[in-house]
């Protein structure tokens, strides 16, 4: 390289941010997703077998999708060829493939193509790379955010490896940002500092795994203070630090997120179902969407455990209603909480379910001629309602009668709450029910 090339290159990289100049140059500089790129997992033999094929990145920023895409083209001696799905159209695309179809064909490298943002594709731009992805004129790497197998053509998909990136941890994070403060070439090792013993940790834990985030919060942190040694502490970062935002912005953050505050409802864990509440309501969720669901999850989870809770569930959602937000969120918050500690049972969910089941499966019982109604002139000719006792005339208001015309137990009432007492009542009542079961025809 001449002394022109590399003052060049030298007044290019001292423009780019932290994040940018703290690339890894090699596999081994990388850090996390070691769950398919560590030692002996897919991704690493793939790497060493040379047979790296088609893949979708998929996972949050700042994890490392475009950076170990470089990585894959320089390990695999391919040609790197990056387009962003946000700014570039079928012209940039059919030119990179006409490219590199003319690349192979002179005896030159084959081609890695990067397509970030590949969810922002329509259904005919992602159809225009199926043909060269099939024959191996270029190898397709394509990053997303958002689920592939929502948000990307399954043909697309069914010739990729999908490979989920994960947010980095803690200590991957603080990894990273000790190697950005000791490079003296790339990083901010020629800055005097003064490190605080809790300020990388904390900046660690508060980046959401977001490696960019952290570097770029780093590099303000030192850039904006004049006085040297740079007193990096927990207090500067928090002031350079941008306002945390919640990644709520796909349908992936929409689903996992109530999928958790249900699970953890359901598995009586109050103060996580307050947190993913919280990062929900954060995160502009809609309030009826909550309300419907925590209505679904007290009789789905909590039944006649707590006869309250359903109650309880439809009077938010009215009140919420009335209220708005921001003050209904104390609302959610107790039913949230509420339902959490509430005694579980989902022996109605069950019940409605393996009727169903028994209706698509076998034979559909005829209503019993005792049962059928009788409010008309002719019924009696037919026999609808001979024999029907009727319940109030009994001391204890259950007559010994069948109402099925077959043996069936659906409704099994747990041992917990309120239903440990429906459960000893129910014993009775069914021992008197079947006692006179026979006793009545049923055709």
């Amino acid at each position: 390289m001449s002394l022109f090339e590399q003052i060049e290159r030298n007044a290019i990289e001292s423009a780019q941010p932290l994040a940018a100049r703290m690339r890894p140059t090699t596999l081994d500089e990388f850090v996390g997703q070691q769950h398919f790129l560590g030692p002996g997992q897919l991704l690493r033999r793939l790497i060493d077998a040379d047979r790296v094929g088609s893949a979708i990145f998929y996972g949050p920023p700042g994890t490392g999708k475009t950076t170990l895409a470089q990585l894959l083209a320089s390990e695999t001696k391919r040609a790197f060829r990056q387009l962003s799905a946000t700014m570039h159209g079928v012209k940039d695309l059919r030119e990179i493939l006409h490219e590199a179809r003319e690349q192979l064909a002179t005896g030159g490298p084959a081609t890695l193509l990067f397509v970030d943002e590949i969810h922002r594709f329509n259904k005919s731009q992602q159809d225009a790379l199926l043909a060269d992805v099939e024959q191996g004129i270029v190898t397709l790497v394509g990053a997303t955010t958002s689920n592939p197998f929502f948000a990307v053509n399954s043909a697309l998909v069914s010739r990729s490896q999908v490979f989920q990136f994960e947010p980095l941890s803690t200590d991957e994070v603080m990894c990273l940002l000790r190697r950005a403060i000791s490079d003296q070439e790339r990083g901010l090792g020629n800055v005097d500092m003064q490190i605080g013993n809790d300020a990388l940790e904390f900046l660690a834990e508060t980046c959401d795994g977001d490696a960019r985030r952290a570097l770029n919060t780093l590099e303000v942190a030192v850039l904006s203070t004049p006085q040297r040694p740079v007193p990096l502490t927990k207090t500067l970062l928090q002031q350079s630090a941008a306002r945390q935002l919640i990644l709520y912005d796909d349908e992936d953050a929409h689903y996992d997120s109530i999928s958790a505050l249900i699970k953890s409802i359901r598995g009586s864990d109050p103060d996580a179902g307050i947190y993913w509440l919280a990062r929900m309501l954060e995160g502009g969720e809609d309030v009826r969407f909550l309300c419907r669901r925590l209505m679904i999850l007290a009789s789905e989870d909590v039944g006649n455990a707590d006869p309250q809770a359903l109650p309880l569930a439809v009077a938010c959602s009215q009140a919420c209603e009335f209220v708005g937000l921001p003050e209904c969120q104390l609302i959610l918050a107790q039913t949230v909480t509420y339902l959490a500690c509430a005694p579980k049972s989902n022996a109605s969910t069950v019940a409605i379910g393996e009727a169903k089941r028994d209706l698509r499966d076998g034979r559909v019982q005829p209503v019993p001629r005792h049962l059928r109604d009788s409010h008309y002139a002719s019924a009696s000719e037919l026999g609808h309602g001979t024999g029907y006792q009727y319940s109030h005339n009994e001391d204890d208001a259950v007559a010994a009668q069948s109402y099925l015309g077959i043996e069936r137990e659906y409704y099994r009432p747990v041992d917990r709450g309120f239903e440990s007492e429906l459960l000893q009542r129910l014993e009775a009542i069914r021992r008197k029910l079947r006692s006179g079961a026979s006793t009545l025809p049923t055709e």
